[in-house]
């Protein structure tokens, strides 16, 4: 895109830019609003230190960027877009016998007043991945992922706003449960659900794609391996998580997501294969907002990304490949020592803007797996 904004090389006239500099001030009667499609990008990567270390480690950003975040503006054009609604990830998962020490636990329905109880002591295996870990307890792919009852909010009606949750809990299972993107396919069905003229942000995952960074890291929205280096093990993936909403601006429904997958995961043949489990866990927070088409210009069956951020535990940390990169070994089994500033990736019941702050490199040590 050049200087002007255009797209395809041509030059505008100075009378019509200086118009549209002025009109996107100013405004233009009856002409719907462009959102500000503000995405804040937070992550917090923990890995295993080396074996006998005692831990593992989390890399955040640097604070004043963690603090700040980082805004995008999204520039939007009239078009229209067709999503078919789908929901077809509740096959991924179903019950391993893992033999936890209560029962399943009933769905998430409020912030939970404290960390979950240790479980009883245990190194997965292939056939129980999720031993040891609270996840034995949690449930199966979208089954953990609580989905509200709708009521009228906003532009939308009880129908409107029932298909809309039913649709962002699509995005999330095609975002961190679709078995071709966690083996590190593009997320084409979870990204055709994301307001196609956020100009940012699709400028985001275009970099995201292309040459993975810090900041444009497809890691940031969705979960994704390299088969390569490790491979999720089976179809079950355990969750942990709700969706509540509200009504935004100009009367749009927001929406906020905010849950936990854990991903057992082996070495792939290709790294010398193994039946070593170890875990990846991520936190993900994604708000959005379904706005009236008649105010905000926006594709149908699409909404606009407010904000999104992630915590990774043994998902890499300064690996910005695109990919989760667990590591294996004696520190992936480990828990923190004494005297660390450590987090508990299982704990839900603080928001993820309040955990503690690094005291040296970035780095947190994980208490559990």
């Amino acid at each position: 895109m050049n200087a002007g904004g255009d797209q395809d090389g041509t030059s505008v006239p100075d009378d019509v830019w200086e118009r549209f500099l002025r009109e996107s001030v100013d405004g233009v009667a009856d002409a719907p609003k462009e959102p500000s499609a503000r995405a804040r990008l937070v992550t917090e990567r923990l890995r295993d230190e080396p074996a006998g270390s005692g831990g593992w480690r989390t890399h955040t950003q640097p604070p004043p960027r963690r603090k700040k975040g980082r805004y995008v503006v999204g520039l939007l054009a009239a078009a229209a877009l067709l999503v078919v609604a789908f929901d077809p990830w509740r096959m991924i998962g179903s019950s391993d016998g893992d033999g936890p020490s209560g029962p399943p636990l009933a769905q998430e329905s409020a912030r939970p007043d404290g960390a979950p109880p240790v479980e009883p002591a245990g190194r997965p295996t292939l056939d129980q991945p999720f031993k040891g870990s609270p996840a034995a307890r949690w449930a199966d792919g979208t089954a953990g992922i609580t989905v509200p009852a709708a009521r009228a909010t906003g532009w939308m009606s009880t129908a409107q706003v029932e298909k809309a949750l039913r649709q962002t809990r699509d995005f999330l299972a095609a975002s961190n449960l679709d078995p071709a993107v966690l083996a590190g396919e593009r997320p084409t069905k979870a990204i055709a659900l994301i307001n196609p003229h956020q100009r940012d942000v699709k400028d985001f995952l275009a970099a995201a794609f292309r040459t993975p960074t810090a900041e444009n890291d497809p890691l940031l929205l969705f979960s994704r391996f390299d088969t390569t280096h490790a491979r999720v093990v089976g179809d079950v993936v355990r969750t942990r998580g709700r969706i509540t909403y509200g009504e935004g601006a100009s009367g749009a429904l927001r929406v906020t997501t905010d849950v936990t997958y854990v991903y057992p995961v082996v070495r792939a043949a290709a790294a010398g294969g193994g039946d070593e489990i170890v875990r990846t866990i991520a936190r993900r927070e994604v708000v959005m907002d379904w706005h009236d088409p008649s105010k905000v210009v926006t594709a149908p069956g699409t909404f606009s990304l407010v904000s999104y951020k992630v915590d990774m535990t043994n998902g890499g940390c300064d690996t910005h490949t695109g990919y989760f990169t667990p590591e294996f070994g004696e520190g992936s089994h480990a828990t923190g020592t004494a005297g660390d500033a450590t987090v508990d990736p299982y704990d839900r019941s603080t928001s993820m803007d309040e955990g503690p702050e690094s005291a040296d490199d970035g780095c947190r040590t994980a208490t559990r797996s």
